[in-house]
């Protein structure tokens, strides 16, 4: 995802050139549509600045209004987690180009208000959200773990459910510790999402 900032000009020549012969966007991610409707989306803020980590209030209200969109425009949210400099979600969706659009959206709001707040007009505080379809059950537990432990990972938190702003104090209520154990052994994550989130 972060390539592009370690490329020489040639590479990024080629780069380019090559996402042109395919028909895919220049400098964005291409999106998919996926027959089985079920997606791993990412977004983060411009350089992994944690502009929505500012306070714990503005955490919640960006994790209420990403709700509220996947509420609406998602069949459902398996997993989702909001961190200060980025989010996660794993949700089912018939039309993924909308939700995208609706994140959009929700993107230049945020960006706007924030900007306001913090006295940073013109600061770019968004890449675009990228979405990788789901290819097999594997796949999606892995997902499901890889999201549920992002905040540890990034040392947020020492365990899963302590972290207020995602979906794993739910999932553990739901499934109970000993299935999520289960999944999290049959399921490990390993070095998924090695390249998408530098420490």
């Amino acid at each position: 995802m972060y390539a592009w900032r370690h490329m020489t000009v040639k590479q990024r020549e080629e780069t380019v050139f090559m996402r042109r012969v395919c028909r895919s966007p220049w400098h964005s991610p291409p999106h998919w549509e996926s027959r089985t409707c079920r997606y791993h989306i990412i977004a983060a803020c411009y350089e992994h600045v944690p502009v929505i980590g500012v306070s714990s209030a503005r955490l919640a209200i960006f994790s209420r209004a990403l709700l509220e969109i996947f509420h609406t425009l998602a069949g459902q949210a398996h997993a989702w987690v909001v961190l200060p400099n980025h989010y996660h979600a794993l949700v089912t969706t018939p039309d993924i180009m909308s939700l995208l659009a609706a994140l959009g959206r929700l993107h230049g709001r945020t960006s706007y208000q924030w900007n306001g707040e913090d006295g940073r007009r013109g600061r770019q505080v968004w890449c675009k959200a990228a979405e990788t379809s789901i290819k097999s059950e594997r796949h999606f537990w892995a997902t499901v773990n890889y999201i549920h432990n992002n905040p540890v990972r990034h040392n947020h938190v020492i365990r899963w459910q302590d972290w207020p702003f995602g979906s794993a104090h739910d999932y553990l209520l739901a499934v109970g510790r000993a299935q999520a154990q289960k999944v999290w052994e049959e399921y490990p994550v390993g070095d998924y999402g090695k390249e998408w989130d530098p420490e």
